[in-house]
């Protein structure tokens, strides 16, 4: 059993309650959809982000989360251009059609990722 220390304060006893620090993955630097997921969580889903954040849990999560979308980010975007190929000469030639082709796949690909993994 966990003993717990009180300080008084005024006429009031306060417990000495804090929360550990979570070590999971310390040395990750959590990337752009681990944060819209936590922000995702603190917004719209409270309950499930007190509970893992008492339980130290909620860095795991997000860290597993960030990983996982780059994971699948990367791979539909590798499926995309398998099978929409674009012609390596388009990107001499009109760079600009290029550019706007590969950020329709990327936006395309983020959607997907941002709707199965981050906002469920």
């Amino acid at each position: 059993m966990v003993e717990i220390t009180y300080h008084k304060e005024g006429d009031y006893f306060i417990p000495d309650l804090y929360l550990e620090k979570e070590e999971y993955e310390k040395d990750y630097q959590i990337g752009k959809y681990g944060h819209l997921r936590l922000e995702y969580l603190k917004s719209h889903k409270k309950a499930e982000y007190i509970i893992m954040f008492m339980n130290k849990t909620l860095r795991k999560h997000i860290v597993e989360t960030d990983i996982q979308a780059k994971k699948k980010l990367e791979i539909l975007m590798k499926q995309m251009l398998d099978k929409n190929p674009i012609d390596e000469n388009l990107k001499n030639t009109d760079p600009l059609k290029w550019v706007g082709i590969m950020n329709n796949y990327k936006h395309l690909a983020e959607e997907i990722v941002l709707n199965e993994l981050i906002y469920c």
